[in-house]
């Protein structure tokens, strides 16, 4: 899309739950794109509920979450191509709540590609500038260019149809960066390729972003993809942010028990507050840091770690949250497995746990073996 020509508008005092949202405190640098209360209605059902986002300029940001939680219904929000209900938008500086797509900065890549089949490579890359009447001579200098940059040269005289779902990824890209938007918009761009091709290309496209610095929002309902690619990840479910943060701090510190679900393998078990401050897990009391003055004793509540955070080695003696458990399941997954223990002292709760299989064939373990299994204090996530 091509940047409107009017003159840009002073921004606003950003509002304090969009600065809350950024991480960032009063007198920090303007976001380059703000998001403020936006809303979407279809008739009676309300698809986005009130948004309030702030995102950096550079920044690689990734909307995940489980299809209908609204995530691409807020991406065709900010590039203009839906019209939202309420709130207001900015972008560098200027309001772009009520503009039209054509006059919003910004490049777009969709799922589906959405080549132009009867145009060659080069007219596809080509076909922003050449609505903005950019030079000939330098329009073929800068497909060029991007095609390069994607690792495509040499192809500017091939069509679509003769290239690779990867490679036609990769036009789309080049077509999306060719007006050096402001603004990268990338709407589950990688969900149609195989595996491998998924993997190489989103470490390409995240390689590309650093390069160019191009502030970018990919919408993706893949976990694994917005954890290795994302500076910052918004989770959304039902119209609303659950939670924003750095990959680490989503994994790590989910916010609500919908993100410790639905990011990564989780286990999670029924517990007790005791009160001594300790939890109780199955037949079992177990420390967690942090855990001391929260709830009343005899609260339930529901614990959730990882399976990689319930360690089998090394146990020192006498070392806090140590139980014996039982093997009742093991899933080959390559190079670990994924093994299901539990046993008395869970007292019918069960943990799914990551060993490796170097480490059960030393170990000689298999099912209904037992072995001494330690929870890692800073890991337990409590919610009531």
């Amino acid at each position: 899309m091509t940047p409107s020509a009017a003159a840009p508008s002073a921004l606003p005092p950003a509002p304090e739950a969009a600065l809350r949202v950024a991480g960032g405190a009063a007198g920090a640098p303007a976001p380059y794109l703000q998001l403020d209360g936006v809303r979407k209605r279809f008739g009676s059902f309300e698809a986005l509920k009130g948004i309030d986002l702030a995102i950096a300029k550079g920044e690689f940001v990734c909307f995940l979450g489980p299809s209908g939680c609204g995530k691409t219904t807020l991406l065709r929000v900010i590039a203009g191509l839906e019209a939202h209900s309420a709130g207001r938008l900015w972008q560098a500086g200027r309001e772009i709540s009520a503009l039209p797509p054509a006059q919003r900065d910004y490049g777009i890549v969709f799922q589906s590609y959405a080549l132009f089949p009867n145009l060659s490579v080069a007219d596809n890359v080509a076909y922003g500038l050449v609505n903005r009447r950019t030079p000939r001579a330098q329009v073929r200098q800068r497909v060029d260019e991007l095609l390069a940059l994607v690792g495509l040269p040499g192809s500017s005289a091939k069509f679509p149809a003769q290239m690779s779902g990867g490679q036609q990824q990769r036009v789309a890209l080049a077509r999306a960066l060719a007006t050096a938007p402001g603004l990268l918009l990338l709407d589950e761009p990688l969900s149609a390729l195989d595996a491998i091709v998924r993997v190489r290309l989103r470490q390409e496209i995240k390689a590309l972003q650093r390069q160019l610095g191009v502030t970018t929002i990919m919408v993706t309902h893949d976990q694994e993809e917005a954890l290795s690619v994302a500076d910052r990840i918004v989770v959304m479910n039902q119209g609303a942010i659950e939670q924003v943060g750095t990959p680490m701090q989503i994994y790590r510190e989910p916010a609500t028990p919908f993100v410790a679900d639905f990011v990564g393998r989780v286990n999670a078990v029924r517990a007790e507050r005791q009160a001594d401050g300790r939890l109780r897990i199955g037949a079992t009391p177990f420390v967690g840091n942090g855990l001391a003055g929260h709830g009343a004793p005899g609260e339930r509540v529901t614990v959730y770690l990882r399976p990689e955070d319930v360690l089998a080695r090394p146990i020192a003696p006498g070392e806090p949250n140590v139980f014996e458990a039982c093997i009742e399941g093991i899933e080959f997954l390559g190079s670990y497995c994924l093994v299901t223990v539990g046993g008395e002292a869970l007292a019918g709760e069960r943990l799914e746990v990551v060993l490796s299989l170097n480490f059960l064939a030393e170990q000689r373990l298999d099912i209904g073996s037992r072995l001494p299994l330690k929870l890692l204090p800073e890991r337990l996530r409590v919610f009531s």
